[in-house]
């Protein structure tokens, strides 16, 4: 039995009781949940109550026929894959079953080698469609890839709760400043649960307008807002049976979060523009960067829906707290996010600068910093000039090149020139920022880049 089928539910529809008395136990065995209906009505019923993976539906039936169920499946649940069964080879009944969005048509009495193998084509559609709605999240771009990378005390604490507690369906809420993983974490607790092969959807709270997110988590009917041309499913829809993770969760604002926390509490909700209540079976991983009970009693978060959401608290150390974890995160970044021929060595100069920098942006940082180097070194390797950081927040003694010049047979121009020129490649030349950091006028800034022919880096 595989584990993909054993997840998989059906729903049988036919009004021959002695046909679905013989299909429900056969095609439990095979692994499926199957739930049957004896007529139309009570199978609209039913996919109100539950979401079905396939719906196996007889085409004549009495008072509400195959079609006119297929035709609200097709409005309502667009994942949900169908297909006819009947007792008639007609062919223009097959073609008007697929031109209204059935998978395929079955004519009876058919073997079961048969419908297994539609059906199993019919879920790994289903499965595509899910893939390609789900939009891959930004974990590609976050720091490193899908593997937590650490070896020190207070990563590894974080890693062994996050490994406890990933098997359980107990919502959890991750703590930490941005760039140190949260989305990483919660990927890795979906990985390692009985949901693993169920979608893993993200939703960055921030990102959404007050106004769309409960259209963005709960979906909307046809007509519900004026740009609502048609249904759209909901996140919670799409994510059903995997793990919902909503990062920056404190910034929902506070007219939508009695919904959520309902949400949370039942797995119920509606979607916007619509009078039909939809149930969803998904695990909760929330984050966040803000202190939320301080947001609590500033009485811009509920108490009730922070219960709710951290059953389970993870806090993340930020990279400062775990600075001998730097050199091993530096080589992985090197070998999984550096193309091959832009990879160069670190110098011991540079490495020790990146190991006592404060790092306020985190993982994120780091990895930005590396890959700005690897393209503006030379071959020779990454050294200490190359890195572009704050220069007030590089550590004092960190053998940055220029530093012999002081007190040398230099002249002030060319102290001045590599003062200036290196305040404008670490801010990216941003001239304005630039001219604060050296206290002197934007105007003056122009004539010394004029002065001494500065030019910025292609």
């Amino acid at each position: 039995m595989s584990k993909n089928k054993s997840m998989s539910s059906i729903l049988v529809v036919d009004d021959e009781s002695a046909f679905r008395d013989a299909l429900k136990p056969i095609l439990t065995d095979e692994g499926y949940a199957v739930e049957v209906a004896a007529d139309g009505v009570e199978a609209i019923n039913q996919l109100q109550e539950k979401f079905f993976d396939a719906v196996l539906l007889d085409v004549r039936m009495p008072r509400v026929d195959g079609l006119e169920v297929l035709a609200f499946v097709r409005d309502h649940y667009l994942d949900t894959q169908v297909i006819m069964l009947t007792g008639v080879d007609d062919v223009r009944i097959a073609v008007e079953c697929m031109k209204r969005g059935a998978f395929h048509y079955l004519t009876k009495p058919y073997s079961m080698d048969e419908l297994n193998a539609l059906l199993r084509r019919a879920l790994e559609r289903r499965q595509l469609v899910i893939e390609n709605k789900v939009m891959k999240t930004e974990l590609s771009r976050l720091a490193l890839s899908s593997q937590l990378i650490g070896q020190s005390p207070a990563f590894m604490r974080v890693l062994e709760m996050a490994n406890k507690v990933a098997p359980t369906d107990s919502t959890v809420l991750i703590e930490g400043a941005s760039g140190t993983g949260k989305e990483l974490f919660a990927n890795f607790m979906h990985r390692n649960s009985d949901r693993s092969e169920k979608p893993f959807v993200a939703l960055n709270c921030a990102s959404i307008p007050d106004t769309l997110i409960e259209s963005e988590l709960f979906g909307h009917e046809k007509g519900a807002f004026t740009d609502a041309y048609a249904m759209r499913q909901g996140l919670v829809e799409i994510a059903n049976g995997g793990t919902l993770f909503l990062d920056e969760i404190g910034e929902i604002n506070s007219l939508f979060q009695p919904k959520l926390l309902r949400f949370i509490q039942t797995g119920e909700f509606r979607r916007v523009g619509g009078n039909q209540t939809l149930k969803t079976d998904v695990r909760i991983i929330s984050a966040t960067n803000r202190n939320l009970e301080d947001e609590v009693r500033a009485a811009r978060f509920r108490e009730d829906l922070l219960y709710r959401l951290n059953v389970i608290t993870l806090r993340l150390p930020s990279l400062y707290e775990r600075r001998e974890d730097i050199p091993l995160l530096v080589n992985a970044i090197m070998e999984k996010k550096i193309t091959p021929r832009l990879r160069k060595s670190i110098d011991p100069e540079a490495m020790e600068v990146l190991t006592e920098y404060d790092w306020p942006g985190n993982v994120r940082e780091l990895e930005n910093v590396l890959e700005r180097a690897a393209i503006l070194a030379d071959a020779n390797g990454i050294r200490t000039k190359d890195l572009a950081l704050p220069l007030h927040m590089i550590p004092t003694g960190s053998g940055r090149e220029g530093s012999g010049k002081i007190g040398s047979a230099v002249s002030l121009d060319e102290i001045e020139k590599d003062h200036i020129e290196g305040v404008l490649v670490r801010t990216k030349w941003n001239k304005n920022l630039s001219a604060k950091i050296l206290d002197i006028s934007l105007k003056t800034l122009y004539t010394k880049i004029q002065k001494y022919n500065l030019t910025e880096a292609p």
